[in-house]
């Protein structure tokens, strides 16, 4: 075929996600039919399948799905560049794999999920031939109590959500959940309390606490002082009830949950990405 029409490349790029130059020669190859344009970028992109597999899903989306107020899944799908992540077809796998992989905690519970009657594996298989990129589910989480609320936060408008937080309390408020999901969402605490704090975490912040002391020449009488000075430092950044809150750093999110009348009893937070 002589030329292809770029409205017809243009569309088949959309509809698949692959490159312009791979939706042009599939054109060619199916002389300008687009069905058969579409099969021969789905044969070739299952023949690259396996070599994506060591290549870098660093981008995508987060999406939440809910149930009520009382259960929610956050769940992270990913792809390679930000041009797939942004496309109907991306945005629609990923709501079918919320929808499917809802209730589910760990990557272990995703083996047995089914996507409109097939194994998760085959369709992500399938997303990763049609739009030439490696796509997979990163991680996924699930809260089931009293109130869950989701927040999702867009860090570039041209793109869905890349940050998303769920969070669980022990009553109905849904200013309040939104708030700490919000301050969450900001600040990326990694704890909730500080009974949650391994203590071989603490511990390494006192070692280094100490060793930081030393090293400025602080006197040796004054170190433990210091030392319990960093590490409460230490939860005050990294404890979500001892953070200042965001909208009023006046106030731990600890003492505006407690004035609200509920206990958060778990968060996850997700930023494509990031660990």
């Amino acid at each position: 075929m002589a030329s292809i029409p770029v409205a017809d490349i243009k569309r088949l790029r959309e509809a698949t996600g692959a490159g312009m130059t791979d939706c042009k020669n599939a054109l060619v190859e199916a002389d300008g039919d687009y069905d058969k344009a579409v099969e021969q970028l789905r044969i070739k992109g299952l023949k690259g399948v396996a070599k994506r597999e060591g290549r870098a899903a660093s981008n995508g989306l987060v999406i939440a799905k809910l149930e009520g107020t009382g259960k929610g899944t956050l769940l992270e799908l990913n792809c390679e560049t930000d041009f797939v992540a942004k496309s109907s077809k991306f945005t629609e796998l990923a709501q079918s794999v919320a929808d499917a992989a809802f209730g589910s905690n760990d990557a272990t519970a995703l083996q047995s999920v089914q996507v409109d009657g097939r194994a998760l594996s085959e369709v992500l298989d399938d997303a990763n031939a049609s739009m030439g990129e490696k796509i997979e589910v990163r991680r996924v989480a699930t809260f089931e109590g009293a109130f869950v609320a989701s927040y999702l936060h867009r860090t570039n408008p041209d793109l869905p959500p890349q940050l998303g937080v769920l969070v669980e309390l022990t009553g109905e408020n849904a200013e309040i959940a939104k708030d700490v999901a919000q301050h969450i969402a900001a600040f990326a605490p990694t704890y909730v309390s500080r009974a949650e704090v391994p203590e071989d975490v603490v511990a390494k912040e006192r070692e280094i606490a100490e060793a930081t002391a030393k090293q400025e020449g602080k006197p040796e009488a004054a170190l433990p002082r210091i030392v319990e000075g960093r590490v409460n430092g230490f939860f005050k950044e990294s404890v979500l009830l001892e953070q200042a809150f965001a909208k009023d750093s006046k106030k731990t999110v600890g003492k505006v949950l407690e004035e609200a009348g509920v206990q958060l009893t778990g968060f996850v937070r997700f930023k494509v990405g990031q660990a």
